[in-house]
């Protein structure tokens, strides 16, 4: 009887094949696909605005009738090319006033950097079989926020290894395979 080796390392034992065309691809060939929901304030919105989307949300839950997982992701905020931007600006700039005032906004962009600022992103998940049943699930996910007031798309690759990386490391953030800034 062979000896199993156990690994060390979590992407050795996690049952995902791969992640391709918008979906996690299982051992058992399952897909994990879903929506990814752009976020609004409904705060901001009058209480009568407010409440109605409420409901609609409660309404378009009620009827999905498969299983579904809501997920909240945090995506670290790439403000680089901004920065870099900023520093041109400033550097082509002559006038002390406008400097002082584009230097502020440099200040306040390494606040963002250094105080690792995220965007939280929002999902709806689930998992099928068949590739035409994903498809046909998203569809009815994006009609159905729609008719909430909320925007969404399919989630793809990208996403999906962000879900997976917030889930796999607690929400602390890994540098791997990223270019940083200097």
């Amino acid at each position: 009887m062979a000896k199993k080796i156990q690994s060390q390392y979590t992407e050795d034992w996690l049952p995902v094949k791969s992640i391709q065309n918008g979906m996690i691809i299982t051992n058992d060939n399952f897909k994990i696909s879903g929506v990814k929901i752009t976020p609004r304030n409904i705060f901001i919105l009058d209480p009568a605005a407010q409440d109605n989307v409420l409901i609609a949300l409660k309404n378009f839950y009620n009827m999905i009738d498969f299983e579904f997982w809501l997920v909240v992701a945090d995506r670290p905020v790439d403000i680089s090319v901004y920065m870099s931007q900023l520093h041109l600006l400033y550097n082509d700039t002559q006038s002390p006033a406008v400097r002082k005032l584009i230097m502020q906004d440099i200040q306040k962009g390494n606040t963002f950097i250094n105080n690792n600022i995220v965007d939280t992103e929002y999902y709806i998940l689930f998992k099928e079989k068949t590739e035409d049943m994903v498809q046909k699930k998203i569809r009815l996910l994006i009609n159905g926020l729609a008719g909430c007031g909320l925007n969404a798309s399919q989630a793809n690759n990208d996403d999906l290894r962000v879900v997976l990386d917030n889930f796999l490391n607690g929400g602390a953030t890994t540098e791997f395979g990223t270019v940083m800034p200097i």
